[in-house]
């Protein structure tokens, strides 16, 4: 997992963040997810404090980014659920948070057992 990337099916447990530049996006033991600036103000914060322990937020392979608690109950969720793919969450340079969907892949080559990928992606 690259520091402000986020990838289908990828976790951030408590305490795990993801860093851009002077913005870190965490998932606090408060079962909060927030986005900070380098002054540790929070400019965003999905509002869960509370909600339970051990909380983890998820970016589901339909694009989907829910935050579940320790009993697994979805507190939150940016009702982004679409159709499965390869979507990616990725903190901007500017503190933006966006999920993408990928609009093209080179196709698979079953010869090739490295299987790279090459990838373009846009808001969904």
């Amino acid at each position: 997992m690259a520091n402000n990337i986020l990838y289908a099916g990828d976790t951030l447990n408590t305490s795990q963040s993801l860093t851009q530049g002077s913005y870190t996006f965490i998932m606090q033991s408060d079962c909060n997810l927030v986005l900070d600036d380098n002054q540790n103000q929070a400019l965003w914060t999905s509002a869960t404090n509370g909600l339970g322990d051990n909380c983890f937020a998820n970016l589901q392979t339909d694009g989907n980014l829910v935050i579940n608690n320790d009993k697994n109950e979805v507190v939150w969720s940016t009702n982004t659920a679409g159709e499965e793919d390869q979507y990616i969450l990725f903190l901007q340079h500017d503190g933006h948070i966006n999920i993408y969907k990928p609009i093209w892949t080179r196709p698979n080559n079953d010869d090739n057992s490295t299987n790279r990928k090459i990838g373009m992606v846009t808001n969904n």
